[in-house]
């Protein structure tokens, strides 16, 4: 009896391991899409459905808290909160090899996503008016400039 060859471009290996891509050619209908990298379980497959997700848990949790805190009235404090979690994310993705639902992308794409805004939320809240804790002169001057023009 002859073995059935696939002919579109699935790439994955059958049960003895042979890959059973025969064409380059990419297929018509995706059927399963690649796990990014990065992205198997935080915690072994003991551990309860929670701890496998913990990288996922600190930055939901440290954003809801600072939306929370944004909620009672410190807006500062909370819109920080918020940029910090996600600079968090940005080095939990970094540093861990497996992140779980944290990772979506390639890791240079998560990384870089994570990490640009969640800086620009921290400069943000930290140059927010009234009263900014900081200031950046050109910033100023550059705003001055093009509104009186």
């Amino acid at each position: 009896m002859e073995e059935e060859t696939v002919r579109d471009a699935i790439s994955a290996p059958d049960a003895q391991g042979r890959p059973r891509r025969v064409t380059r050619r990419f297929p018509l209908f995706t059927r399963d899409t690649a796990r990014p990298e990065g992205g198997g379980r935080a915690a072994s497959g003991a551990a309860p459905a929670p701890a496998r997700q913990w990288p996922l848990l600190v930055v939901l949790g440290t954003v809801a808290l600072g939306l929370l805190v944004t909620a009672l009235d410190a807006f500062r404090v909370g819109i920080l909160l918020i940029g910090v979690g996600l600079l968090a994310g940005a080095v939990l993705r970094w540093m861990l090899p497996g992140v779980g639902m944290l990772a979506v992308r390639s890791r240079f794409t998560d990384i870089s996503t994570y990490g640009v805004l969640g800086l620009v939320i921290v400069l943000l809240a930290l140059m927010a008016q009234p009263q900014p804790w900081l200031e950046i002169p050109f910033l100023k001057d550059t705003l001055h400039s093009t509104v009186t023009r």
